[in-house]
């Protein structure tokens, strides 16, 4: 709990500042620098009013609920206005309303899931700086472009091999000119890896593993091709990873 001390120097400081007056017919709350400057700042309540206040903003004004009040349609003709919103949905839908039935011409908002009553000084001077012009406030975020598609091409024996193993749970072990050296079921692949040297490249109907990635990485097998590979895997520096769906056949 405050101290007594705490709590005079509060009430001292906030007199200090001056009290939220009253504006237009519907006694909006409004900052006392309201009515003689030339630029505006709209929030939606009256705690919003304070806080603002307290960082030595005083032309503010309140909407004080979703529906746009005439004073505030009448104000924002008259003055440059900007809308100081909070980062909620509900300063989301107030964007599209004051869009629709105002002229403001600025919008800053509160960082996403705070409210400006919450922001300190820092905060809103952020977002008055970085405020922008209400047509592109109003603009749903551009959706991030997904990464280009790499298509990865295999020469022809691998991708034939590949197209062959789908479905079948088998593998092929083949040297550098693409020769089969053995062809065997999934289950015995990471056991045989051990065991065989001359390896070049490995394709298999099943899942790349890390248990296979670090096999073949001690091998030095430069090429493992299978169905799909695990997202837990940490690809090897000298072992090239790649899924039936990337291979190209050859033409």
């Amino acid at each position: 709990m405050p101290s007594i001390d705490e709590v005079y120097k509060e009430i001292s400081d906030t007199m200090k500042i001056g009290k939220v007056e009253k504006y237009g017919p519907e006694d909006l709350p409004a900052g006392p620098g309201l009515e003689s400057a030339k630029e505006i700042i709209v929030v939606e309540g009256r705690a919003d009013i304070i806080n603002l206040m307290r960082c030595g903003i005083f032309n503010t004004v309140a909407l004080e609920g979703a529906k746009v009040p005439e004073s505030i349609k009448k104000l924002t003709k008259e003055k440059t206005a900007t809308a100081l919103l909070d980062g909620d949905r509900g300063g989301d839908l107030i964007l599209k309303e004051l869009q629709q039935v105002t002229s403001v011409k600025f919008v800053g908002r509160a960082p996403r899931g705070k409210e400006i009553e919450e922001c300190n000084c820092k905060e809103i001077t952020e977002a008055l700086e970085a405020k922008l012009p209400i047509n592109e406030a109003a603009k749903p975020p551009k959706k991030p472009e997904p990464p280009p598609q790499v298509t990865v091409e295999v020469p022809e024996p691998i991708s034939h091999a590949a197209k062959a193993l789908l479905g079948t749970l088998e593998a092929v072990l083949l040297n550098e000119k693409f020769e089969l050296i053995e062809r065997l079921p999934v289950s015995q692949l990471a056991e045989k890896l051990q065991q065989v040297s001359g390896v070049d490249t490995v394709v298999f109907d099943g899942i790349i593993t890390q248990r296979i990635v670090d096999i073949a990485g001690e091998k030095n097998i430069r090429r493992i091709v299978a169905s799909r590979i695990s997202e837990a895997v940490k690809p090897a520096l000298n072992v090239e990873l790649i899924t039936f769906q990337d291979a190209i056949v050859q033409a």
